[in-house]
């Protein structure tokens, strides 16, 4: 069992914390559910809630109606939309309202999975505005959504991961040929085709022959510019969740077993026959070695707040090795990052009092 300590920042009222939901992403519909348990789970009693969402299209609403809408964008057709945004004015401090209104914010959360939101852009606007926000920095946002620069930084602390090569657009219709020679001489077949930056399993492919590698370089350049290509791996998917600024600290390991031939986003939110072990099917000695693991690449990365960093341990060396860190990991139902904190004796909504501790410590970033 983990014991969270932590001083809570003493506030004459109740701290205002504004959810952030949707987004211009491929991810906005699992974002819109992630909020929902989010806003269903936070302690009311310590919080005014403003609830902002952005459309698919990039418009910013305050919203303040039932969260039963907010799946399948339901939330869109509430009278009570108003439209707003959060400015970068450091005099502002929070939200400027179409009507010239404006609302004062202490800290944000943003529930936004993927581009335009995981990335670094917002985490960016919200620094230059200096108001606390839940997660990490633009910059680890960055790295860690770019799993090609996630990879690289992995590579220079040591950190072992399956082997990879990265290739843009650009470099592959320019010689798909020499694209497709070095892949395989290097990676071999079967292999995995990933957008570099992108979630929720969205654009990832296997290809076991030439014919389906350029298949799957075409579904990933759907999603991004730039494409990674991965040697795939023969053994158990396990997430552990991490917690934490300067003293991060690692909750219990799980493990993914999909319905599918992987874990793609079919496998992850519409097949029930995918199964969630916690903790996973691993020796205790082994789960520690993850746990050290995350700790390491969560460092690396300069996460804060919070990640979910994910793992292969293989069937026949039993190695740990890294496969890419989430900062906005997912908080619906049947997400693996409030789970794990569940298994080792912390509430759901203790877990979101302590992100938003976490925030306040560390203020505006300058």
């Amino acid at each position: 069992m983990i014991t969270i300590f932590y001083f809570r920042m003493v506030f004459m009222d109740k701290i205002t914390c504004c959810v952030l939901f949707g987004g211009a992403s491929s991810e906005h519909d699992i974002s819109c559910i992630s909020a929902k348990s989010i806003l269903e789970n936070i302690d009311k009693s310590k919080y005014d809630i403003i609830m902002l969402g952005i459309t698919k299209k990039g418009e910013w609403f305050l919203f303040n109606d039932d969260l039963k809408l907010l799946p399948n964008d339901k939330w869109l057709t509430s009278k009570s939309l108003k439209k707003a945004y959060i400015t970068p004015d450091t005099s502002v401090h929070g939200i400027v309202c179409e009507d010239g209104s404006k609302i004062k914010v202490d800290v944000v959360f943003p529930v936004l999975h993927g581009k335009n939101g995981e990335d670094g852009t917002v985490q960016g606007l919200l620094q230059l505005a200096q108001i606390p926000f839940v997660g990490c920095d633009a910059t680890s946002s960055g790295s860690c959504m770019d799993k090609a620069v996630t990879n690289a930084v992995a590579d220079a602390f040591g950190i072992k991961q399956a082997k990879w090569c990265s290739f843009t657009k650009y470099e592959y219709d320019k010689d798909s040929r020499r694209c497709i020679d070095t892949a395989v001489k290097k990676l071999g077949f079967p292999i995995f085709i990933k957008p570099a930056n992108a979630g929720s399993s969205v654009g990832i492919t296997k290809a076991h022959n030439e014919e389906e590698l350029r298949h799957g370089m075409q579904v990933a350049y759907e999603q991004d510019k730039k494409a990674i290509l991965e040697e795939f791996i023969k053994g158990a998917e396990v997430e552990c969740a991490v917690l934490g600024n300067d003293e991060p600290i690692a909750a219990e390991v799980g493990q993914i077993v999909a319905a599918a031939e992987f874990y793609d986003f079919d496998a992850k939110y519409n097949n029930p026959e995918s199964e969630l072990h916690i903790p996973a099917l691993l020796s205790e000695e082994k789960r520690n070695e993850v746990r050290a693991a995350a700790l390491s690449a969560y460092k690396a990365l300069g996460c804060e707040g919070m990640s979910r960093c994910d793992f292969f341990v293989t069937n026949d060396t039993q190695e740990v090795l890294l496969n890419e860190i989430n900062t906005i990991p997912g908080q619906t139902s049947i997400s693996m990052y409030p789970k794990l904190f569940e298994a080792v004796g912390v509430p759901y909504t203790q877990l979101i009092d302590r992100l938003i501790d976490l925030a306040l410590e560390r203020g505006g970033i300058i």
